[in-house]
């Protein structure tokens, strides 16, 4: 097996592999490896039918879900399991989904420890919920985004443009700068990661076939997203920036670009929170309908 590094132009093989199945995970998808290819030294190989993943951080060689027909799992599995042996690592997947963790248990050949990887479960939510904000469990969000839209009547909301990705840029460098400023900033290498993956993917924002929205007001841009469909029910959300001092601006980016562009998907996935507390309680807020669990497993 032979391991290159991701390349842009690898998109229509990824999409072909992740589209031949049904995913719920927010990373199974071209762009959110790609974006992150650089921090987790992300590589690919192709082989009978089969797109296997590896992935490196701080120094421990892991390997993704390889993707393929569901006869090929067995096989897949003992040709990753040679593979580390050749290479003289132990074989770990990190964010499998639950029915490939399955069948790792009823694998004839080997035997895994299987761990839950709560951190990283994805939070999923109705998209009708998530526009309509209707009831009292949304009570909280509705007050921010009616405050947001009396106190900003002249806000508009606007799909992402070549025009305006030179602004989300501007504001995107703006929010880093700003954040790395605060005394409160922690050296987290991550930011750094982000910025440059978010910077590459609006350079060249239509060959990734995303969408994309934006708040503009008064000129500037204080709010932008963009994502795509995951899966044939499922939109996933790649990156959500707002000022943070603008009250509702969060809460006003998410509602309009749901609606405005996947209106017609039952789900919404935000990805994960990391174990951090702060996101947790957030994503949280917004009254998840479901979590797509991951685990991790090593080969004993």
């Amino acid at each position: 097996m032979e391991f290159k590094p991701i390349l842009k132009e690898d998109k229509p093989l990824f999409d072909r592999y992740y589209g031949g199945g049904y995913y719920e995970n927010a990373h199974f998808n071209f762009t959110n490896l790609f974006m992150w290819r650089n921090p987790f030294d992300i590589m690919k190989c192709e082989d009978n039918g089969v797109l296997y993943l590896t992935a490196k951080w701080d120094g421990e060689m892991m390997a993704l879900q390889p993707v393929c027909a569901p006869e090929k799992i067995d096989d897949a599995v003992c040709n990753l399991a040679n593979y580390f042996e050749e290479i003289g690592e132990p074989l770990y997947f990190s964010g499998i989904e639950r029915h490939f963790a399955e069948s790792l248990k009823d694998n004839p050949k080997f035997s895994f420890k299987i761990e839950s990887d709560r951190d990283n479960f994805d939070y999923v939510y109705l998209a009708e919920n998530l526009i309509k904000l209707a009831g009292r469990k949304f009570h909280s969000k509705k007050n921010h985004l009616n405050a947001f839209r009396k106190t900003y009547p002249e806000a508009e909301y606007l799909p992402i443009t070549n025009e305006i990705i030179t602004l989300c840029k501007l504001e995107l460098n703006n929010w880093y700068k700003a954040r790395k400023d605060s005394p409160d900033e922690t050296d987290d290498p991550f930011i750094a990661y982000e910025r440059a993956a978010i910077i590459e993917i609006l350079n060249d924002f239509s060959y990734f076939s995303l969408k994309g929205g934006a708040i503009r007001l008064n000129g500037r841009i204080i709010a932008f997203t963009f994502g795509e469909k995951l899966n044939r029910d499922t939109a996933v959300i790649h990156v959500e920036k707002a000022d943070p001092n603008i009250r509702g601006a969060y809460p006003a980016i998410n509602q309009a670009f749901i609606e405005h562009e996947f209106s017609d998907m039952t789900y919404i996935n935000r990805e994960e929170d990391m174990g951090l507390e702060g996101l947790r309680k957030a994503k949280e807020s917004y009254q998840p309908v479901k979590m797509v669990e991951k685990f991790s497993a090593l080969l004993q």
